[in-house]
């Protein structure tokens, strides 16, 4: 329960809050880029915000596909704006079961006209990302590190979407990502902040 309440805080302040970071907004490689922002910790693990943000000037990705491997015995809670498109075996489980319990999940995008409370910003476009836009979604991980010192980077990313294939590079730990209020009052800042590469190589 406190991991879903805490997953319900993150929302809020996400949906009332843009992202600042100049590195990342300036940045023109022509090349997928995937932040991973560590929100707040939880008794088990942590609540992150991932977006990918479409850096390629001239090649919309027609409904994405995102994966990776846990490297401890993470599982997902919840998600916000996306879902997994399997569940796995969660049967060690007794009362709270998670949303995902895979060691290498695949994450997609949820429908437009998804309810509301199901939402966060730049969600819900069935995986279509323009050139220039971003897509984010919100996860709940159990099961892993409490702090910047254990929490541990997931590994091996895949990004892939219809007749597009992409090589993504290694997880890195970034400078955190900063956030601006709506009203530009007060600036905030991830935990930690995990940044993946993703460069087209060809179309299938």
């Amino acid at each position: 329960m406190e991991s879903l309440f805490s997953a319900m805080i993150v929302l809020l302040l996400v949906s009332l809050s843009c992202f600042t970071s100049s590195e990342a907004r300036y940045s023109n490689n022509g090349n997928i880029t995937v932040k991973w922002d560590l929100m707040n910790w939880t008794p088990d693990g942590y609540v992150a915000v991932v977006t990918a943000y479409n850096y390629q000037k001239q090649r919309s990705v027609p409904g994405w596909t995102m994966s990776w491997r846990w490297t401890k015995k993470e599982v997902i809670w919840s998600t916000v704006g996306a879902q997994t498109t399997e569940q796995g075996d969660c049967s060690k489980f007794k009362f709270n079961i998670p949303h995902s319990c895979i060691r290498k999940p695949i994450v997609v995008d949820l429908l437009p006209g998804t309810p509301y409370n199901q939402q966060i910003a730049n969600c819900c476009k069935n995986g279509i990302l323009k050139p220039g836009l971003e897509s984010s979604f919100q996860l709940a991980v159990g099961n892993a590190g409490t702090s910047s010192k254990t929490a541990r980077m997931p590994v091996n990313f895949t990004f892939t979407a219809p007749k597009q294939q992409y090589i993504c590079g290694p997880t890195k730990n970034v400078r955190p990502t900063r956030f601006i209020t709506a009203d530009k009052r007060r600036i905030t800042r991830a935990l930690m902040t995990w940044n993946i590469t993703c460069v087209f190589h060809k179309a299938t």
